[in-house]
Order: structure tokens, then sequence, then C-alpha cells
């Protein structure tokens, strides 16, 4: 019973590894699968193309030939231009015509240009509320869900700026206290100094103790002398 079991394993996992191998590319001989595998490579390939223009911002140009001489193309620009400039690049275009061919894709160039910035300006313009006319209620929602987000955007940074600030001049308000602080202990510090100076002076020197001494009662008596 169990090498049964090991058997059926054995055929199963050579069935896996081989269904894991890569299919064999050649011709497909019956027409109908052939045709039914055109169309849906067809498909995919002009998906892709489109979505490479678009994610990428390329400029791609695509041509397909079905086997009954049926052309298939997709052009993210004008497709001459990219031809053209595809035979510029090579250099197999004639001597003759390259100038002419080289004008034309910069004036196709200048113009796709100017309409991006019409565009540009007037999307700025509908950001502003302005010419607003030629929106459908779509383009309106979206419009309005972009500035919201733009304002809690804007609110955001406003609110990081005001937190810096804050917390900058609290930083500012305690190093102040701190220096504040420091000094105050150097000035009681310095008038301790004094005092313990003088009176170290006054105790090594009687006779400055009775200077001192005369100095106060002569200030005394001139306060008396100047209050009567």
């Amino acid at each position: 019973m169990c090498r049964r079991r090991l058997v059926c394993l054995h055929i199963l996992t050579k069935r896996e590894k081989m269904g894991r191998g890569k299919v064999e590319l050649k011709r497909i001989e019956n027409p109908t699968n052939r045709q039914v595998t055109f169309s849906k490579r067809r498909n995919g390939l002009l998906k892709k193309a489109f979505e490479l223009s678009v994610l990428c911002d390329a400029e791609v140009a695509l041509i397909i030939f079905s086997p009954s001489g049926k052309a298939y193309q997709f052009s993210s620009h004008e497709i001459k231009r990219t031809i053209t400039r595809y035979k510029i690049e090579l250099g197999i275009a004639k001597t003759d015509e390259q100038g002419i061919t080289s004008m034309e894709v910069w004036r196709n160039e200048i113009e796709e240009l100017s309409r991006t910035i019409e565009a540009l300006e007037a999307r700025e313009k509908h950001f502003a509320g302005e010419n607003l006319s030629g929106l459908g209620m779509k383009e309106l929602k979206q419009l309005e869900r972009q500035l919201r987000v733009g304002v809690e955007r804007i609110r955001s940074k406003k609110r990081r700026i005001i937190m810096e600030h804050i917390n900058y001049l609290k930083k500012k308000h305690k190093d102040l206290q701190e220096e504040n602080s420091n000094l105050q202990k150097k000035v009681k510090l310095h008038e301790l100094q004094e005092a313990s100076t003088s009176s170290i002076i006054l105790a090594s020197d009687p006779t400055r103790a009775i200077q001192f001494g005369g100095l106060n009662n002569t200030n005394v008596v001139t306060k008396n002398i100047s209050t009567v």
C-alpha cells in the first residue's frame, strides 16, 4: 500500500514539473485558433502600448499587419511624425527630405507644446474659479475634490509651521530663563565675595576699621545737621 502511494506521488511530481515548463512558440496550424490568438494578442499589445505612452509619457507608435494583410495601428502622437523621427534617428531619411521632415517634427512639437500650455492655463483658471461654464458635473466634482485635497494639504503645512515656531519660541524662552538664572547666581556670588573681602580687610587692619567707623559717624552727623 505504501509502495503504491510512493509511485503515485512520484508520477504527480513529474507531471507538475512538466507543467511548469516553457511553452514552445511555433506557428498555430489551426486557422480558427490562430485567428483567435491573433485577436487576443493584438488587443493586449495595443493596450500595453497605450499604457506605456500614458504612464511613462513616451512617444509610441505600433503597426500590426494581420495574416490577411489588414493593418492595425496605435500612435500616441501623429504616426507620420513618429515614423519620420525614427528614420532621422536611424539616418535613413533622404537628405532633401530630412530638412522638411525635421521642420515638420519641430512644428508638430511646437503645436503640441502650445496645446499643453493652453490646457495648463485653463486648468489654472479652473482652480481659481474662472471659466467654469464649459465644465460638466463630473469635471466640477473632480475639481472640487482636488481643491479640497489641496486646501487640506495647505492647512496641514500651516499647522506644521506654526507648531515648529511654537516649539522654537518655547525653547528660546527656556534658554533665556536658564541664562537669567545663571546671571543672578553670578551676581549673588560676586556680592558675597565682595562682602567677604571687606570683612577680611577690616579684620586685618584696625586703623581702617576706626577710619571706617569715623566716616560712618561723620556721615551720621552730617545727616543730622542736614535734617536740622
